[in-house]
């Protein structure tokens, strides 16, 4: 049995609202156990003994059928977050900004998105790995930030999500408990 992290795309923001806990009731005609949400924002913690395609399939699968929209996933293992959180170079938060992680299924997304990221003035980019990016935002700014707006094109849409490296800690200490 493996532990995952699965990262939903855009629910609770633009119209589609799903309550964790009918998310939860969902997931139990799945191959997923141990379930547990974390936060209204998308963030789930899982064992399966399906593969990390596996898991996004039936999440997807899953999301689709129950709650009729067209949904997106980031899977990673519970050490791959693991992974991540202690690879990020940057502090959870200070008085000036915020660091996220923009998370990608799909490697070429990322790397164009880091290509083009990179390229922007005043940008502080970390690739992480072949699925994650880390990177600043001013405090109070991060919508208007430019690797925010570059990364909310609707191009990536389907392959990213982004979270707070807060928020990924929480997930990470979550999921070691599975």
């Amino acid at each position: 049995m493996n532990s995952y992290a699965v990262f939903l795309r855009g629910i609770n923001v633009g119209g589609i609202n799903i309550k964790m806990a009918d998310l939860k009731d969902a997931l139990k005609s799945r191959p997923f156990s141990n379930v547990l949400t974390l936060l209204a924002s998308g963030n789930v913690v899982l064992a399966s003994e399906l593969d990390t395609a596996g898991v996004k399939q039936e999440f997807e699968a899953c999301l689709r059928e129950a709650f009729g929209y067209d949904a997106w996933v980031v899977v990673l293992t519970a050490g791959r977050v693991s992974a991540l959180v202690d690879a990020c170079p940057y502090p959870p938060d200070d008085a000036s900004t915020h660091t996220y992680l923009t998370l990608a299924s799909d490697e070429a997304a990322l790397s164009e998105l880091y290509e083009s990221g990179s390229a922007l003035d005043g940008v502080e980019l970390t690739l992480l790995g072949p699925e994650a990016i880390a990177w600043l935002a001013p405090t109070g700014g991060t919508l208007e930030s430019p690797f925010s707006k570059l990364s909310a094109k609707a191009k990536y849409k389907a392959a990213t999500t982004t979270r707070n490296l807060r928020t990924m800690v929480k997930v990470r200490d979550a999921a070691a408990g599975i």
